[in-house]
């Protein structure tokens, strides 16, 4: 009878486990908060690229 081999599927299900157990503890930031926080900065740069006279 030929033995049973463990193939390489069981070493790479314990690697995406482990990858999706340190995602849990990581930050997570929405990208709509992303988006509103560039439009909020590009606002602010124009806003001041005005006040100085660096407006074209």
């Amino acid at each position: 009878m030929a033995a049973k081999r463990s193939g390489p599927g069981l070493q790479s299900s314990a690697g995406l486990m482990r990858y999706y157990e340190a995602d849990k503890n990581a930050v997570h930031i929405q990208p709509k908060t992303v988006l509103i926080f560039g439009a909020i900065a590009g606002i602010v740069v124009l806003f001041l690229s005005a006040v100085n006279g660096f407006w074209p």
